[in-house]
């Protein structure tokens, strides 16, 4: 079985994330203390106790992600013999993920990664005023033909297409005004469903061009090494081992499309049978079956999903 090793982004998030894992096992408990003492802060104790408004503020919720997928992943290695170099063919994440999985393969310290998903989720909350940006899932229309929906809805403002999900799942972001024409649009070519999102800032549009250039400035003096597996990229949906371009490929993920379909695709045609969601939630192991069938997917978040993974023989 060739496995891809996979992390959630925001939305996944909930309030007592990773604590069993953190009760239970000193590899996780380890995992975020690093977290905590990279931010000087207990952001543990948001995560376990909340409140949820206090655990969803973006400058939070993107270091806490990435705490929970690393604890789960640690405790994979210990307890399930999980080796990534030697178990699997490619990592790859969802927006902040990207960072969960560069630290999973060792090309990013968990404690860089706490500091950069700090500084990129209040970049991003900074780079446009409060409401004057949104974002919208549109459901039942292809990629083009979201294209099309936010090219039209634009009128000379910013409507981009943020994540391509899967399949009938593709969200818009840009100025408010815009992706709420974007609706009206879907609404009319067909859409099932468009839905604004509860977002604190249009996140993956040209709108936050600020937030993409406080990457660039952090992520010049941070130590990135190769990573033990090839990434795919979310802006690329190809692999990439090089420190210096997955830089690049970081920053430009700020304001770009995050291409999952294409992500989860490239992986199954390269040949992987198996993707494992590692942290909070299922929505990743969610949309592989809506893009492709034939790969098995899995998520581990919780101590009995640990024993169920080890109890499958998870290295077969």
């Amino acid at each position: 079985m060739s496995n891809a090793i996979v992390f959630p982004g925001q939305g996944s998030q909930v309030v007592g994330m990773g604590k069993a894992l953190a009760e239970e096992f000193s590899v996780a408990r380890a995992v975020f203390a690093e977290v905590d003492d990279a931010l000087g802060e207990k952001l543990s104790a948001i995560m376990w106790d909340g409140p949820i408004e206090t655990l969803t503020l973006t400058a939070n919720t993107q270091p806490a992600l990435m705490a929970a997928s690393l604890a789960a992943m640690r405790v994979l290695e210990s307890e399930a013999g999980l080796d990534l170099a030697r178990d699997a063919a490619f990592v790859a994440g969802h927006s902040l993920g990207e960072y969960s999985s560069l630290a999973a393969a060792g090309s990013l310290s968990i404690a860089d990664s706490a500091r950069l998903l700090r500084l990129r989720g209040t970049a991003m909350q900074a780079a446009t005023p409060v409401g004057t940006g949104a974002m919208a899932a549109i459901l039942g229309l292809d990629f083009d033909q979201v294209c099309a929906v936010a090219q039209e809805a634009a009128e000379g403002q910013i409507c981009d297409i943020a994540n391509d999900n899967a399949p009938g799942q593709v969200v818009v972001s840009g100025d408010a005004a815009a992706v709420e024409r974007a609706c009206v649009i879907a609404k009319r070519e067909g859409a099932s469903r468009a839905i604004m999102l509860t977002v604190s800032a249009p996140f993956h549009s040209s709108l936050i061009g600020a937030a993409a250039e406080a990457m660039a400035e952090a992520l010049e003096g941070v130590d990135m090494r190769a990573p033990k597996v090839p990434l795919v990229a979310n802006v690329t949906a190809r692999p990439v081992i090089d420190p210096v371009e997955i830089k690049s490929l970081l920053v430009k993920q700020v304001t770009g499309t995050v291409r999952w379909r294409e992500c989860v695709s490239f992986m199954a045609e390269a040949g992987v049978t198996r993707l494992v969601e590692v942290g909070t939630g299922k929505v990743l192991s969610g949309l592989t079956k809506r893009i492709a069938r034939q790969v098995a997917s899995t998520n581990v978040g919780t101590p009995a999903d640990v024993a169920s993974f080890a109890a499958a023989d998870p290295v077969a």
